[in-house]
């Protein structure tokens, strides 16, 4: 996802209203509630917010990739339950993959 200028509005003041056109660019923006932001603060924003999104890639992508909640709860009844660790060792493997596949930084 790459942050706008609008993300970067919103970030420094929320409550901000404003149009913008075209929608990534300092040049066009029309304040309509709010004080004006200088160029120069929302575009190091913009820098922040992105190093900020990109930073967690890690977590969303483990987020995608983690088995189904569905085969943790049939996998953990089968164990605790049926006395058949079978699914429960499977699950705990793919669940390991994932995260060292998508370690932190």
């Amino acid at each position: 996802m790459a942050i706008t200028i609008e993300d970067a509005i919103l970030a420094i003041n929320s409550e901000a209203e404003f149009s913008c056109s075209p929608a990534d660019s300092t040049a066009g923006i029309t304040w309509l509630v709010g004080s004006p932001i200088a160029a120069e603060t929302l575009e190091a924003k913009k820098v922040e917010l992105q190093a900020e999104y990109d930073a967690l890639a890690w977590k969303r992508n483990r987020q995608k990739a983690y088995p189904p909640f569905k085969e943790f709860a049939e996998a953990y009844c089968e164990k605790e339950i049926g006395e058949d660790s079978t699914k429960w060792d499977a699950y705990v493997t793919a669940y390991n993959k994932v995260r060292s596949d998508n370690s932190k930084p």
